[in-house]
Formats: C-alpha cells, structure tokens, sequence
C-alpha cells in the first residue's frame, strides 16, 4: 500500500532538489503547527525491536503473528477457501432480499480502493533494492498469511454488525470487539467496550492520516513533478490542489456508501488495468528475459547475494512490505465488507480472501517483475522507489511518469473516498448514527485535504504510517478472541454446503422472469 516511511520518501527523491527552494508561505505555517504531535506518535509506534542485523518495529511482528495464528487455526483457509470465493464475488449466491447496503463485488471493490496504492509501484521497489528480487517471493508468502487474517476480520465484521432502523447497516472492529467480546466472554464485557472505543478513536484519526493526508500529497507531488517541479504553477499552491481534491471527493463521499460502492466498483477495476495493461507490456517486449527474471526472484529467496542480513534481511523486506502493502490486521477492510448484503456472515470472509490475493500476489508482483525483468536497477543504480518503477517502465514507454501521474492520482482518489467511510463509521460508533455526524464527519474529512497536502513529507510519512497502525493493536486482541467465533461459522457453514442446504441463488434477469 502507501504506508511505508522509505518507500514514499524515496519516490520523490529526485524532485526533492527543484522543491527545495520553492517558497511555501501558508503550506509551510500549516506544516509547523502538526510536527510535535506527528513525532510523537511515530516514536511510540516505530519503536524497534533489535532481531539479528536488523531493528523491525514491534507492529510488525504484531501483524505477521497473527497471520501465522489465523492461517493454522482456521486450516489454511487462505487456500482451501479462495474458489467458494470467487463463486460468492461473481454473484452466484447474492440474494437482494438479505440486509445490507452493497453486493458482494462493490463490498470487495470498496474494499480494494483502500489498499491498493502507490505502495504497490514504490514500496515494492523499496524490497527489491534493498532485499533483492527474493524480497518479492516472501511478499507473496506474506500476503498469503494475510489472507487468513482477512479472513477472520471480515466475518467477524459481518457477524457483529449493527443494522440501523432504515434497512442500513454499520460494522467493522469496533462493533465486534463490543459485542462479540460480550457475547463470548461476559466477564471481559468491559475489555471489550474499551478495545472498541479505542479503535474507533484510532480509525477516526488513522484515516484522516493514512486515507487523506497521505494521498492527496502524494498525488500532488506527481502532479508536481510532471508540470515542471519548482517552475510549475503548483508550486507554493499545494492548498488549492488539496481544496480541488476536496471537492472531487466531496461529489462521491456525501452520497453514502451506495454512490461509494457505485464508483469504486467501477474505478478499481479500471486503475489496476492500465497499471497491469502496462505492466504486461514491459514484460511482452522483455519475453526472452522472463525465465532468468523468475529464477533469480526464486533463487534470491533462499540464496541472496549483496543483501545486508542474508536470507533473514530478505525475510523481513519483503514481509514488511506486504505487510504495509495489504494492512490485513488493521481493521479498516472490515468496515467497508460489513456493508455487504448476506445473512452469511462466512462468505463475506471468504469474498475478503481475494483482498491481499489481488493487492500483493497479483499487482505487486507485476511491480517487482517489471523491475526485475526490465533491468531497472542497472540502468538507474541511484533511482529508488517509484523512480525506480518509472525507470523501468520507460525502457519500454519514455512518457510512463505521465501514466505513473494519472495511475497515483486515481489511486490517491479512490483511496481517499474508501477512507472517509471508514472514518464515518469510526465516528457514528462514537458519537451516534445519525445524518448530522455523517455530515461533520465528511465536511472534516474533507477539509483536512487541504492541512494534508501542506505538510511537510518526512513528517507525513511518519504520522500517517504510526497513527494508522495502531489500529491493529485492539483489532488483533480481538481476533485471537474471538477466533472460535469465526471457526464455528466456518465448519457450520462449510457442513451446510456440502450437503446440499446452501445452494447458488442467481436470480434469473428481470425480462425473462415468467418466460417459458
């Protein structure tokens, strides 16, 4: 995803110089006012543990463990459950009639607006010249750990939602922590009404960070970048991008999660083609380098060379990624898979598995083939990060930063929209469900477009990666919790299919209902 400190900063190295001596005058005034506070966090949630030659942050083996936890309790769910999945996203059980607010593809697409960002052009970049093309096979082996945690994440989502009186519904952490801890544990009701307190009051800040923040400034950097860097109209202006991105967002946003869904069914689909259709591209002009490319991602997982800790150094790059690339364990997903229409509460886990599957396996994969493929690292030894990806794709196409503007805006666009809803309902669980707090809520959101895309780089990165993951610190006490929860629906919903009770529900098309 976007999350990781170096993978962003290193994107935008090589503007930094023609920036540098831009003056800023109102961005920079709004950037001093947040650094204290933006500090202070990242130093918390950054703290590293020291493991061999490497200091890895506490968070991230607090994701990775829970990875492993849910793959093993739940019997490699992550693979055994991926086709029932896909029958469930194509629409072969939807049934309007059960409650909720999106189909199973929009909850999905809503969902994959999220994650997919330009963590998966830059972050994958990042593992691979620092942990060598090896760093992308355990990315993969990662995102499959993942998979397993969606899993459980989204179920419970589902099962624990709250359905208002006008047919709508609200869920994600912070109502199963409540409710589910309740159910299962009635001693530890009050843990339970504190875990889901604090992840409401993490989202709702974790998402201005990392879905707004973040985004909108990233997009403007690009945008920045390709109009003529310090030379550009933009320049000193950044609020009055962050103010047109506002507006943007603002169209889609107040219309609910149903215009949410309605875009982003449509958006996600059409990002991720132009950036794989370019993808394959590189790779149909590089076919004769395909097989060398495979075997040194494969050979370097086990056996790397020049890489600062060996194998494990390896390991831990590409996890790390992933981990940042997918964000199974956070607890935002959910809130966007609760709104789907089912009273199966299992197959919107099974519909998740495909998250990280799309996001990491499947689009940053493409990312560390084309760099690898391409010989991007040789051609630019000193290009890191989305340069790096940039380089790549130019061997091939020499207007890719052009493509690369419009891919990180409609990335940047549809990140932001999926991130408002979370907020939103991180903010209803607070303060009440009502038309008046969605509507602060979102005129908030959008306003801070503006202090986001001020802010000064380092500081954002810091501030949007801490805030945002320690989302998953309650979200994942909650998960060990109530995994029997999950492994329960599982076997019963697993035993009704097969015998027979659980049937595919397609309705037939509405002109040819009463035909012979």
């Amino acid at each position: 995803m976007r999350l990781t400190k170096a993978c962003t900063l290193a994107s935008f190295l090589f503007a930094q110089r023609a920036l540098a001596e831009t003056p800023r005058g109102i961005d920079q005034h709004i950037a001093q006012g947040f650094k204290p506070f933006a500090d202070a966090v990242s130093g918390f949630v950054f703290a590293a543990i020291p493991f061999g030659d490497h200091a890895v942050p506490w968070i991230l083996f607090w994701l990775i463990v829970a990875g492993i936890f849910c793959t093993l309790y739940f019997r490699f769910i992550n693979l055994r459950g991926m086709a029932q999945g896909m029958r469930i996203i194509r629409g072969d059980y939807d049934a309007p009639h059960h409650h909720g607010d999106t189909s199973h593809f929009q909850a999905l697409a809503t969902a994959l607006s999220g994650t997919v960002g330009l963590g998966n052009i830059a972050g994958v970049a990042i593992a691979v010249t620092v942990g060598g093309p090896g760093a992308a096979f355990w990315m993969i082996v990662a995102a499959l750990l993942g998979m397993a945690t969606k899993f459980c994440e989204c179920t419970l989502a589902v099962k624990f939602r709250h359905r208002r009186p006008d047919g709508t519904v609200s869920g994600g952490p912070m109502y199963y922590l409540r409710q589910g801890i309740a159910a299962e544990y009635p001693r530890l009701a009050p843990l339970g009404k504190a875990l889901g307190f604090s992840f409401a009051v993490f989202c709702l800040f974790g998402t201005i960070g990392s879905g707004n923040f973040f985004q909108v400034n990233q997009a403007y950097q690009q945008l920045l970048l390709i109009t003529g860097g310090g030379d550009s109209l933009l320049a000193g202006r950044a609020w009055m991008f962050g103010a047109a991105m506002a507006v943007a967002t603002g169209i889609v946003v107040l219309g609910g999660i149903r215009r949410i869904a309605s875009v982003t069914d449509k958006l996600v689909p059409l990002m991720a083609l132009v950036y794989l259709g370019a993808g394959l591209v590189v790779i149909a002009n590089n076919v004769p380098a395909i097989p060398q490319a495979l075997a040194s991602i494969l050979v370097g997982a086990f056996s790397p060379e020049g890489v600062q800790g060996g194998v494990l150094g390896v390991i831990l790059q590409g996890f790390r990624r992933a981990a940042f690339s997918n964000e199974a364990g956070i607890g935002s997903a959910p809130i966007a898979h609760a709104s789907v229409r089912t009273e199966e509460p299992l197959t919107e886990g099974l519909v998740s598995l495909w998250e990280p599957f799309i996001d990491t396996v499947i689009i940053c994969t493409m990312t560390a083939l084309v760099i690898t493929i391409s010989g991007a690292s040789a051609i630019a030894p000193e290009a890191q990060g989305v340069a790096l990806t940039s380089t790549a794709f130019a061997t091939v196409m020499p207007w890719f930063p052009y493509v690369l503007a419009l891919v990180v805006l409609l990335f940047a666009y549809s990140t932001m929209i999926s991130y408002c809803y979370y907020g939103t309902k991180a903010a209803n669980y607070l303060f009440g469900e009502s038309a008046t707090v969605d509507v602060c809520y979102k005129l908030f959101y959008l306003a801070m477009t503006i202090v986001g895309v001020t802010m000064d780089f380092s500081q954002l990165v810091d501030f949007a990666d801490a805030i945002y993951f320690l989302m998953a610190v309650p979200n994942i006490i909650g998960l060990y919790l109530l995994a029997p929860v999950v492994k329960r629906e599982m076997n019963s919903y697993f035993a009704r299919l097969g015998r027979g009770e659980i049937r595919p529900g397609r309705e037939p098309p509405e002109h040819l209902i009463g035909s012979p």
